[in-house]
């Protein structure tokens, strides 16, 4: 309630009560209230008038303005009018007083009064109309009139008929009196029910006018009893009662909004009232009415009012009964109307409708079921029960949903296999409900729909959730719960005797991403694809074969007596891999795979196994590949230690442990030094150095060697610049980068940062890939390094004549420097092949004008037959071992401190 409506409500409630004090103080013999008679509520009246009239004119410019229809503001102006008369009523009782003068005769007062009456009630409809349709207005004015019938009677009970048998039974005179409360009842009557149904937009102001004209209402019955009892009630309280109507009339233009209201809610009836077969029985019913009517009025002690009512409501209830009796007439048709829409619905449905009796036989079944299950009018296995139809798996789970039905269940939900007409099962769903007819025994309800086609899909979705799409065979997911299952299965098998075999073999193709960048990821995918056809055809029916992921298979191996046969499948399973080569975009691809084979012990878990055959894959990768290894307890303990040392490495990173060492590149003619190879060594916290061939493995998987290859890369850079520029030597730098770091999208754009960061010329630096790193992503690695050749920068092959295709990485990269693997230096003259080959790369170097480097040197008559073969550089212990950079400086005489430039 807002601020400004309580305002003028409290002064109206406050107005009221001083003036119901009035009727406790007296003027003379009579109380205030009375000595002032109907001046003031001819006052209030006045007031209620100027109030509803003003703003019927300003409702009426605004509403005008809008082009809507003026509805509020021909309400306010009906309500104004009906003030109007009830104070020209009030004046004129205030004029003749003829109010005391007479009680059983109608005055001009009470003329005007009742002239307020049709009046307020038009203005009343216009905020909340009657109902449009002729059957919801007579059921209205028929509920209105019972309902006025019932007021009455109860009034006259308890405050007329008690008068009435003080006036002897003076029908006329109590007539005169009643014609107040009894048009005000049925007014009320006929209007309260309109307060329901009115607009939101108008609610309030519907509540306030109905509050005031009860109130009213109240002050006519007051006044009645007071005519015909000859005193004031309650010391004229009829007075403020009527006061305190006008005044909430007067406020009803503060309350009406603004916007037009919107249209009224509609009661609504079905039909016309017609005349029935029952017309006899009404009419009977109605003369009876009529008979006791009549008695009543002849009998004695009975005021005739009472039977009048009676006899009236009775009559109006029967035809509410006829218009009862009309609306079955119109449920019932419209029951029938969707019975057929049922049928129809069942007839163009995709679903199937079956009724059934109570013991399951088929009382109809929609035309649908020929096009879904095959089956015919007339097919003799529709007269037996449905469930010959059901699967005998499914047939608790039919009886489950009729006992729902049962136990009282609206409806219940089953899912059941149904033969169809060819044999074969369909799957279906129903919804099962009681089917209740007048008349007729209790049936059932079904909604049956095929969903073959959906558990089908739902099958295909599960295969392809646990089987791979390249392949077809069990994947990761699938392999990982057979596995615990087996283990699960061979933990429970009793004890006493020797259990079979169950073991997991890992096996990992060699050299697959190559295939799959050159070949192209399609091809890729039909190599393991025959991959895994081949594989499944050296297995056991009782195996199971899975791919693992990328190009792994895995193989979860039962029952097998001995672990060698295990090892043997194994070595076979290699075998029909490399045993003929793959046909791969029309050319043939000879593949070889890595095999680590793990057996289950007692309380290993299925994960374990899995990890640990998996590890023994990894040591025969490691150790050339092509070959099977057994996975034996010290693996996991190698594997747990390279995962601390992958994690010391990455803290010795973070805290600059690394120190690097430089190792001089001589000139064998000259013995000068041309350059110096940067070694990286790991200082750790006590002192000690590492050698790189312990962690640099566990930094290349890591990825670690990428940071840790660009600190020594801008190192060394840092030192080789400040000693060319301190010394004026024509000093060269030779950096080992890994595949890892070639491979790596930054790779050429460190190497350009760190060259201007140092200052050192492109050309004095030389960076040395290992063969392998071409094998792994060629496309990758030779754009990378050409674009490292684009900037000036050397290039050198490292370890030469060990890796694969060493001549085409020659022809592909156009490398600058070779440098000969230290296991040919070793054995000069105690191999003759080996020699022979040393002094091929030496001249294959001459011819190709590259640089060539032997490493190795450790003794002189190792030199001496460099020199003889012709070979210009060398690197090892006899010519010079790697120092720290104090040592070069010395050897080299540049300064410690860029300061000095």
């Amino acid at each position: 309630m807002k601020g400004g409506t309580r305002v003028w409500l409290s002064a109206i409630l406050g107005l009221f009560m001083s003036y119901v004090l009035g009727t406790l103080v007296r003027v003379g013999e009579v109380p205030l209230t009375v000595w002032a008679g109907t001046w003031p509520t001819a006052v209030a009246a006045a007031g209620a008038a100027a109030a509803l009239l003003y703003a019927a004119r300003a409702r009426m410019r605004v509403e005008g303005a809008d082009g809507d229809v003026p509805d509020s503001a021909g309400a306010l102006r009906l309500f104004g009018f009906a003030a109007l008369a009830w104070c020209a009523g009030s004046i004129t009782y205030g004029v003749t007083g003829l109010l005391n003068a007479g009680a059983f005769s109608l005055t001009f007062g009470d003329l005007f009064s009742l002239v307020a009456l049709p009046l307020f009630t038009v203005g009343f409809l216009r905020f909340a109309p009657l109902p449009r349709r002729p059957r919801a207005l007579v059921r209205h004015v028929t509920d209105s009139y019972v309902c006025a019938a019932a007021v009455f009677s109860t009034v006259w009970l308890v405050l007329f008929q008690p008068l009435y048998q003080e006036l002897g039974g003076n029908a006329g005179a109590m007539a005169f009196a009643l014609v107040y409360p009894v048009t005000d009842i049925a007014v009320v009557c006929l209007l309260a029910p309109l307060v329901l149904t009115s607009p939101h937009s108008t609610r309030r102001a519907v509540l306030l006018a109905m509050g005031a004209f009860v109130t009213i209402c109240a002050a006519d019955l007051i006044g009645a009893v007071g005519r015909l009892s000859g005193e004031a009630v309650a010391g004229g309280i009829e007075y403020p009662v009527r006061l305190l109507g006008f005044l909430l009339l007067g406020a009803i233009p503060a309350v009406v909004k603004r916007k037009p209201g919107t249209a009224p809610r509609r009661i609504t009836g079905r039909g016309l009232y017609r005349v029935a077969p029952e017309i006899a029985a009404v009419t009977a019913l109605s003369t009876a009415a009529v008979v006791i009517t009549i008695a009543g009025l002849r009998a004695e002690g009975i005021a005739p009012v009472l039977p009048l009512t009676a006899g009236s409501a009775v009559l109006v209830l029967l035809v509410r009964m006829v218009g009862l009796m009309d609306e079955t007439t119109v449920l019932a048709r419209i029951v029938q109307t969707r019975e057929r829409h049922l049928h129809d619905l069942a007839e163009h449905s995709g679903d199937i409708i079956v009724i059934l009796e109570e013991d399951c036989r088929i009382c109809y079944m929609s035309p649908g079921a020929g096009a879904m299950f095959g089956y015919r009018d007339g097919d003799p296995l529709l007269a037996e029960p449905v469930t010959s139809l059901v699967h005998p798996e499914d047939l608790p789970d039919l009886a489950a949903a009729a006992a729902e039905l049962r136990n009282g269940a609206e409806s219940a939900r089953v899912r059941a296999r149904v033969r169809a007409a060819d044999g074969t099962w369909r799957h279906t769903t129903s919804t099962v409900s009681v089917y209740e007819r007048p008349g007729e025994p209790v049936r059932f309800l079904l909604t049956t729909r095929d969903i073959s086609a959906q558990v089908e899909l739902q099958k295909q979705v599960d295969h392809l959730t646990f089987h791979d799409g390249v392949t077809g065979l069990p994947n990761r997911a699938y392999l990982e719960e057979r596995v615990r299952e087996v283990l699960s299965g061979h933990a429970e098998a009793e004890g006493g005797r020797e259990q079979p075999e169950v073991a997991v073999i890992f096996l990992d193709l060699d050299g697959f991403t190559a295939v799959n960048d050159s070949a192209g990821h399609a091809f890729g995918d039909y190599l393991l694809a025959q991959v895994g056809h081949r594989l499944r055809a050296v297995l056991d029916t009782g195996d199971t074969l899975a791919r693992w992921g990328s190009d792994e298979f895995v193989a979860l191996v039962e029952d097998r007596p001995r672990a060698d046969s295990v090892v043997d499948l194994a070595e076979r399973m290699i075998q029909v891999i490399e045993g003929e080569p793959f046909p791969v975009a029309d050319r043939d691809v000879i593949v070889t795979a890595s095999v680590g084979v793990a057996f289950a012990e007692p309380g290993i878990d299925g994960a374990e196994l899995l990890r640990n055959a998996d590890m023994a894959m990894a040591r025969a990768k490691e150790h050339g590949g092509g070959r099977v290894e057994v996975y034996a307890a010290h693996m996991h303990a190698q594997v747990v230690e390279r995962l601390e040392l992958q994690t010391e490495l990455r803290q010795a990173l973070a805290e600059h442990a690394f120190v690097l060492e430089y190792q001089p590149v001589v000139s064998l003619e000259t013995s000068q030094v041309t350059a110096v190879e940067a070694l990286v060594r790991w200082r750790r916290a006590d002192g000690s150095l590492v050698p790189p061939e312990e962690f640099l493995g566990p930094a290349e998987e890591s990825g670690l060697i990428v940071p840790l290859g660009e600190w020594i890369l801008r190192e060394a850079c840092q030192k080789v610049a400040v000693w060319r520029a301190t010394t004026g030597l024509d000093i060269g730098l030779s950096v080992n980068v890994s595949a890892r770091q070639v491979l790596s999208a930054g790779f050429v754009q460190s190497v350009e940062e760190v060259l201007a960061e140092s200052g050192l010329n492109a050309e004095a630096l030389t960076v040395e890939v290992d063969e392998e790193v071409l094998l792994e992503n060629p496309v990758v690695a030779a754009e990378h390094l050409t674009k490292l050749r684009e900037l000036g920068v050397r290039l050198a092959v490292d370890d030469f004549g060990m890796g694969h295709a060493s001549l085409s990485h020659l022809r592909r990269l156009r490398v600058d420097e070779i440098k000969i693997d230290p296991s040919f230096v070793r054995d000069l003259d105690a191999d003759e092949t080996v020699t022979l080959l040393t002094r091929t790369l030496i001249r294959l170097g001459q011819d190709l004008g590259v640089q060539v480097v032997a490493e190795g040197i450790e003794h002189p008559w190792q030199l001496r037959r460099l020199r003889e073969m012709g070979c210009a550089y060398g690197q090892g212990f006899l010519v010079g071992r790697p120092m720290d950079a104090a040592g070069v400086e010395a050897l080299v005489g540049g300064e410690t401190n860029a300061a000095a430039l």
